[in-house]
């Protein structure tokens, strides 16, 4: 019998400068039952980055996406922006207080997202939202 493939409540989109929250992020999600993709977690020695991220962003209900100043206009985060949105995923940015939202690549500025605060309650909170069930 074919092992069924793993489904992911969340994927998070990070960059190295935030990696440290993203950690704490996926921890606190876990912590509530969420099953998590995080590329640090997924990504084996070896293995082809992008073949990976392909995978966990198909088998992924949602994408938080973790924007910074500096990296709201960064190619890798577009690229997976654009595949998630081009999969019908449903897309949340966390944003750090004080960001403007003009900044954000289009399809980022017509979402509600949600403040980048603490990472357990920020974990609490995208939880919290209608759509996610752990």
């Amino acid at each position: 019998m074919a092992k069924k493939p793993k489904i992911y409540d969340i994927f998070i989109v990070y960059s190295h400068p935030d990696r440290d929250w993203a950690r704490k992020f996926a921890r606190a999600l876990e912590e509530r039952n969420a099953s998590v993709w995080f590329a640090e977690d997924q990504i084996a020695p070896g293995d082809t980055v992008a073949e990976a991220i392909n995978h966990g962003l198909r088998a992924s209900k949602t994408v938080a996406i973790v924007v910074s100043a500096k990296t709201s206009q960064m190619p890798w985060l577009l690229f997976e922006l654009g595949a998630a949105v081009g999969m019908g995923k449903r897309v949340v940015p966390i944003v750090p207080p004080g960001l403007d939202p003009s900044e954000f690549p289009v399809p980022l500025r017509l979402r509600r997202f949600l403040l980048r605060g603490n990472p357990d309650e920020t974990a609490a909170e995208l939880l919290a939202e209608p759509a996610i069930t752990a």
